[in-house]
């Protein structure tokens, strides 16, 4: 997922996003630590995504609130 597609998506969209994300993240967690997770790199892409998304919502507020 890129910062493109997701400056496209609204503020709620973007929450959810965030929460399918923590969700995941939670059992990538929980698979490593009984020793079942094979692939690694993807714990480090679903931070990053969720970094993104935390990021997007920011600037969107920081945008909504200069606006009024």
């Amino acid at each position: 997922m890129n910062a493109k597609e997701l400056r496209n998506k609204t503020p709620d969209q973007l929450r959810d996003e965030l929460v399918s994300l923590k969700k995941e993240a939670f059992n990538l967690r929980f698979q490593q630590a009984t020793g079942q997770l094979e692939n690694t790199a993807r714990m480090r892409t679903v931070r990053r995504d969720a970094a993104r998304v935390k990021t997007l919502l920011n600037e969107k507020a920081a945008a909504a609130a200069s606006e009024a």
